[in-house]
């Protein structure tokens, strides 16, 4: 393997930081709503074209009613070897037209937009450190291969099937979400689901009628406790029905109410917990019904899966004169689904910033070249 001082790394991707800010700058004011499939289908094929021109072998995949995904294969040293997985989302959270109040701009180190941080510069940082690899004469002891999906934001339920075939035959998987504050590396995060509980009474009239009702509003607020009852914030397992509605007129007792639920936890455990509690809810009112569906979308992505690979890219990191540190959040991500299937995972290994989906979403401008080179450091070492 090509031997390349690992400061050497560092100055490259600086010597560049202005390049990759304007290629940031280009993929953020192309807007990508996840439900818009024009506009993503467009800015897939633009993806391509670049990841192509930076030496991949580039793939489409059609999808019917969501943006394409994009398939990258790098190979830049052995060929034969299991890939390194490095999984990215082209989609964004942010309606069409927001540009016009958030436009892309560059003030005080900071670089802001809609989608910056979560994730248009990680799109940036992959290209850069193919074509480094290139320029530098790095040889890889496997290839690389970079899918980006359109559908992360609402659930990846177009993508989730195609991102655990690519992961159970690779090495390993870098997912490159933006990190937690101070550009922490994310070792752990909840697994998230959500529950519709629908609970079926009987209508009458309330004046006349009252007593032949069954009010399904009542029966929903015995549940709506049932339900809380669940959390246990010891174990960070919490439980929210954020939304409710039923009913249909005052004067009538209701027949119907709806409650949406919010469900995450760390463990798998904890997650098998609340599936098995929420299936055995039963009414509480005589007459009354109570139906559940959904369930959990995203496993916990637990430490025992990223512990052993972040100890690695920590080494990895001190070389190149960082100290890298780990966290956990509630929210979740597509390295929930690989490491879910036992395949080292690591998470959060965007460029810092902070404000995701949020009105002062921004990344640290001076963060970026080292970002680029921790990636392909971990290329060339993993």
């Amino acid at each position: 393997m090509t031997t390349t001082p690992e400061n050497s790394l560092v100055s490259y991707f600086r010597q560049r930081q202005a390049d990759i800010l304007a290629t940031i700058g280009e993929l953020v004011t192309h807007e990508t709503p996840s439900q818009d499939k024009p506009r993503l289908d467009t800015f897939a094929a633009q993806l391509a074209a670049r990841l192509t021109a930076a030496g991949a072998a580039v793939e489409l995949i059609e999808q019917p009613a969501r943006g394409n995904h994009v398939r990258a294969r790098f190979v830049h040293g052995d060929d034969a070897a299991p890939p390194a997985l490095v999984l990215c989302h082209y989609d964004t959270v942010w309606p069409v037209g927001a540009l016009a109040t958030h436009p892309f701009r560059v003030e005080g180190g900071k670089a802001y937009g809609p989608g910056i941080f979560d994730m248009q510069s990680s799109l940036a940082l992959v290209e850069y450190v193919m074509r480094g690899v290139h320029d530098l004469e790095i040889t890889l002891p496997r290839p690389v291969i970079v899918l980006i999906t359109s559908d992360e934001e609402i659930g990846s339920g177009s993508s989730r099937a195609l991102i655990e075939a690519e992961a159970r035959r690779a090495a390993y998987v870098l997912v490159m979400e933006s990190p937690l504050p101070g550009g922490v590396l994310k070792t752990a995060r909840k697994g998230t689901g959500t529950f519709t509980v629908e609970t079926i009474g009987r209508a009458a009239h309330a004046g006349v009628d009252p007593y032949k009702g069954v009010n399904a509003i009542a029966e929903m607020a015995h549940q709506v406790l049932a339900i809380h009852a669940l959390a246990d914030r010891d174990a960070g397992t919490t439980v929210s029905v954020g939304v409710i509605e039923g009913g249909t007129a005052t004067n009538v007792v209701p027949a119907r109410a709806v409650a949406q639920v919010d469900v995450r936890s760390w463990t798998q455990a904890e997650a098998d917990r609340i599936a098995q509690a929420m299936a055995a809810l039963t009414p509480v009112l005589p007459g009354a019904q109570v139906i559940v569906r959904g369930g959990w979308n995203r496993p916990p992505l637990e430490r025992s899966a990223t512990a052993a690979l972040f100890e690695r890219v920590r080494a990895i990191g001190r070389g190149l004169g960082m100290e890298l540190a780990e966290g956990g959040t509630g929210g979740g991500s597509d390295g929930n689904f690989t490491g879910a299937l036992g395949v080292p995972t690591l998470d959060g290994l965007g460029v810092p910033g902070d404000g995701a989906h949020a009105d002062h979403e921004h990344i640290l401008v001076d963060e970026i070249p080292g970002r680029a080179a921790l990636l392909a450091a971990m290329w060339k070492e993993l």
